[in-house]
């Protein structure tokens, strides 16, 4: 079974980056510290989406981070070692486990306790959990989750949980009590003006003793 050792999972959204190159953005959160990284570029066609992904596996080689999918199976199985990550409106996580190799990282998006436990029992590695706090990039999924939600979620599934939602450095100190084993961020680390010093904030937040 794959694991995501990472306790801070960056979401790519290259639209979100105030101009700059996405990989020059990811660099400076590289130099920080061990980060996984979630290529999450709905816009890109399976080609162009490949040919990022394997760009930013050049990136994260000598950081020895995981690189997963968003959605697209198809592109995570052409490049080695990469992972996918469903949302819960993707391929079925059961359906994708029995195609994915159980030394990749397979993960999935929850947005309730029930949803996680689910996942969890169908093969995922970890769970994206949210939203956890009121974001404007997650209201669509509904009102924020809220502490105990993790709380519940932490003690109904094996399986780390990563809690993403209107997360800062000071909200993943209280997520970590809560039960979450990380976060995941889009803004925080993206938008940051300074991208070195947000990610190591994180960094710091999410492996710091509970």
């Amino acid at each position: 079974m794959a694991a995501l050792e990472s306790r801070l999972l960056l979401v790519t959204d290259r639209q979100q980056t105030k101009g700059r190159p996405l990989m020059s953005v990811l660099a400076q959160a590289l130099k920080a510290g061990r980060i996984s990284i979630q290529l999450r570029e709905r816009d890109l066609c399976a080609r162009d989406l490949l040919t990022l992904a394997g760009e930013i596996q050049q990136l994260m080689e000598p950081h020895q981070g995981h690189l997963v999918i968003n959605d697209r199976l198809d592109v995570a199985l052409s490049l080695e070692a990469a992972g996918v990550h469903l949302r819960s409106n993707s391929l079925p996580v059961g359906v994708a486990r029995r195609l994915l190799s159980p030394l990749r990282l397979l993960g999935a998006s929850a947005h309730s306790v029930e949803e996680a436990v689910t996942v969890e029992a169908n093969g995922a590695d970890y769970v994206v959990l949210g939203p956890v706090y009121d974001t404007p990039s997650k209201r669509m999924f509904g009102p924020p989750l809220g502490l105990t939600t993790v709380e519940d979620a932490a003690r109904a599934v094996r399986v780390p949980i990563f809690a993403i939602g209107g997360v800062t450095a000071g909200r993943a100190r209280e997520l970590r009590r809560a039960g979450a084993f990380g976060v995941a961020v889009i803004t925080a680390i993206l938008c940051a003006d300074d991208v070195d010093a947000a990610t190591t904030a994180l960094l710091e937040a999410v492996t710091a003793p509970v």
